[in-house]
């Protein structure tokens, strides 16, 4: 299992990330074919967040979905263990998921709500130097750019949209730990968008629309 450890706007000392390996050597419990693991480090330097300056974010990528958990706090230390502490959760919630469906058992597993100021938390990013608006070309790729003449900073980001029913696309939402997912029904072939209601209730919002409904001369 590979961990591989960054700092964004902050130094990341070899202490640290010995201490990161062994604190995540716990992942290969829960999931054994793991490898590769992304821990992500940032510093933010506003003054009036001190107490969430240091957020840490995990990616654990092994050959099912990918697992996600972040988590700040005013210490590298303690965002790691809230970040940690997260991402064993959603590992066992895994784990124990695929045992149950070996078993026959296709029962969803009670999950914990999730704050969406969690994915709100993440500083604006900073405007690129570029007039022109731009979309992203390949998948994985991100394209930051500044909305007109206003402050605000719209990011793009391009994912592969594969085909799955609504059970997978719940599913995955839940191991990345966000409170919606965008995905392509496989049976309806809409795009469709999954997110969480109050306590153990989903959603699901379906566009009823084609790319050639709206190419050159389409009525609006």
């Amino acid at each position: 299992m590979e961990i591989v450890v960054t700092g964004r706007n902050t130094e990341v000392k070899g202490s640290f990330r010995a201490h990161v390996e062994d604190k995540l050597a716990k992942i290969e419990q829960f999931a054994p074919h793991t490898q590769r693991v992304e821990v992500e480090i940032t510093h933010e330097a506003n003054p009036s967040q001190v107490e969430t300056s240091e957020r840490i974010e995990i990616t654990v990528r092994d050959k099912g979905p990918v697992v996600r958990a972040e988590a700040s706090a005013s210490d590298k230390y303690g965002a790691l263990d809230l970040a940690a502490q997260k991402l064993f959760e959603r590992l066992r919630r895994k784990h124990e998921k695929k045992k149950n469906r070996r078993k026959g058992d296709r029962r969803e597993q009670p999950v914990a709500d999730l704050p969406i100021e969690e994915l709100l938390a993440k500083p604006a990013p900073e405007p690129e130097p570029e007039d022109e608006r731009r979309v992203p070309a390949e998948v994985g790729e991100a394209v930051e750019s500044q909305l007109g003449d206003s402050p605000a900073v719209v990011r793009q980001k391009l994912y592969e949209a594969k085909p799955m029913s609504v059970e997978q696309a719940i599913d995955e939402m839940e191991l990345i730990g966000h409170p919606f997912y965008l995905f392509i029904d496989e049976e309806t072939k809409q795009p469709c968008a999954a997110y969480r209601r109050r306590g153990w209730t989903y959603g699901v919002i379906r566009l009823d629309a084609t790319t050639s409904d709206y190419g050159p001369g389409a009525e609006s």
